[in-house]
């Protein structure tokens, strides 16, 4: 997602969506694309880099939308998800987004782990809020620790709410993890919408 740390965050996202797709990845992949059609259980969906695919959710399949957000709704005692790479200034992450959480979604995914080439995922409740200039550096506390990290101020900032299909609406743009089952059918049990033209950062 970063090469080596000074790799702009739209090109992290760029490498990871084509990392992800369908053509790496026979079994399991992240869709990001744009929605054609929603017919009962198949959503036809506009895909970034493998063409328009049928994807099958399953019976039941969740849905979370996505609506934006600013730095200035990362507040204390919120429950924040956020992508980030080594090299902040005094030795905190670098965000490369970040994810407010509904009240009803806190614990989501909590905890901090590695992805891939060297950067992190953290999600946790947000402990302090210091404001720079242009950025925010946020304390993460979690279940066993806590992570300082930085927030640019060109960072995507964005809420997490849940929702249903009725959210999955022609040219909505979507994000979420498919699989391609032994019969060739591609299934998902999660799809992440993003509302009223938001497109989902990663």
């Amino acid at each position: 997602m970063r090469d080596q740390i000074m790799k702009p965050a739209h090109l992290i996202a760029a490498t990871l969506m084509a990392a992800m797709s369908f053509s790496a990845f026979a079994q399991e992949a992240r869709i990001h694309g744009q929605i054609e059609k929603l017919d009962h259980s198949v959503l036809t969906v506009k895909t970034n880099h493998d063409g328009t695919l049928p994807i099958r959710l399953d019976h039941d399949a969740t849905v979370t939308a996505m609506t934006a957000a600013s730095l200035a709704d990362i507040t204390q005692g919120r429950f924040v998800g956020t992508a980030a790479h080594p090299g902040g200034p005094n030795g905190e992450l670098v965000a490369v987004e970040v994810h407010i959480f509904a009240d009803s979604m806190r614990g989501t995914g909590e905890g901090h782990r590695p992805m891939a080439q060297g950067n992190t995922m953290t999600n946790a409740t947000v402990e302090s809020v210091v404001a720079g200039v242009q950025d925010r550096v946020l304390t993460l506390r979690y279940k066993g620790g806590e992570q300082k990290v930085q927030v640019p101020a060109n960072v995507p900032v964005v809420m997490l709410t849940p929702s249903n299909r009725s959210a999955l609406k022609k040219g909505e743009h979507v994000s979420f993890f498919a699989t391609r089952q032994a019969n060739g059918v591609i299934t998902a049990s999660h799809v992440t919408v993003g509302v009223n033209g938001v497109i989902p950062p990663l």
